[in-house]
C-alpha cells in the first residue's frame, strides 16, 4: 500500500479508538533511502488527505506539499528512533487516556508491566517476564524531549520498541507499518488492563 494511504487508514482507525482526538498524535512511515513521511501539524487526524504529509530528509531538510504545512511538533522524536534504530521502518504517536494514567503511576523513569500473554506480541518470549516501559518527562520543547531518549537509549537499550512521555502519550517504532500498528494496539491493550486492574483493587 502507498505510504500515505497506509497512514491515512491508520490514523482514521486510532482516530475512531479516541487515541488521536482533535489533532493529536503523529505518524511516520521510512523510506528506503533512510528520509520519512510524517503527518503535518494541525490536521485532524480522521480526516486526512494524501497533501497531509511532509516529507524529512535523513539530513533533516523539509519538503512540503504546501506553504502552509508545518511539520508535525513530534517529528525530532522520529528522526531520532530512526536514527538509533536503523531496523525501524514506522513510527506511531498517540495520546490516549489510560497512557496518561498509567505514565503516573510511578515516580520513577520507568513501567513495570504485568506479565500478560500480549507481551509476546512485542517480542517478550520469557514465561513471567518481568517487563518494563521507558518514561521521560514531558518538555514543552519537544526538541529536549528527543535528547533525552537519544542519550538513555545510547547507553541504555529500551526492553520493548516503546516508550511513554508522561502526561502526554506513547510512541512505538517498528521493523513495518503493520508491526507498529499492531505494537500501539497491544501496548493500549495492557494499559487499559493496568488502569481496571487498579480501579478493581480500590473497590476491594
Amino acid at each position: 500500500m502507498n505510504a500515505h494511504l497506509e497512514l491515512i487508514s491508520t490514523a482514521r482507525h486510532f482516530y475512531q479508538q479516541g487515541w488521536m482526538v482533535g489533532t493529536a498524535g503523529n505518524l511516520s512511515i521510512r523510506l528506503p533511502d533512510g528520509s520519512f513521511w510524517i503527518t503535518a501539524s494541525g490536521r485532524s487526524k480522521g480526516e486526512l488527505s494524501p497533501s497531509d504529509f511532509i516529507h524529512i530528509y535523513a539530513d533533516g531538510r523539509v519538503e512540503k506539499f504546501s506553504p502552509d504545512l508545518k511539520p508535525s511538533a513530534e517529528t525530532a522524536i522520529h528522526q531520532t528512533l530512526y536514527d538509533l534504530f536503523p531496523e525501524a521502518m514506522s513510527c506511531y504517536h498517540i495520546h490516549s487516556v489510560e497512557a496518561n494514567l498509567v505514565s503516573r503511576f510511578v515516580e520513577g523513569d520507568s513501567l513495570p508491566l504485568p506479565p500478560l500473554e500480549m507481551l509476546k506480541g512485542l517480542g517478550v518470549l520469557e514465561e513471567k517476564p518481568h517487563s518494563t516501559i521507558p518514561i521521560f518527562a514531558n518538555h514543552s520543547q519537544v526538541s529536549r524531549i528527543a535528547s533525552e531518549i537519544q542519550q538513555r537509549f545510547r547507553t541504555t537499550s529500551p526492553p520493548l520498541p516503546a516508550l511513554l512521555i508522561r502526561d502526554h502519550g506513547v510512541t512505538v517504532w517498528a521493523p513495518s507499518p503493520e508491526a507498529a500498528r499492531n505494537y500501539i494496539e497491544l501496548v493500549e491493550y495492557i494499559f487499559r488492563y493496568m488502569v481496571a486492574a487498579r480501579n478493581v483493587g480500590s473497590r476491594e
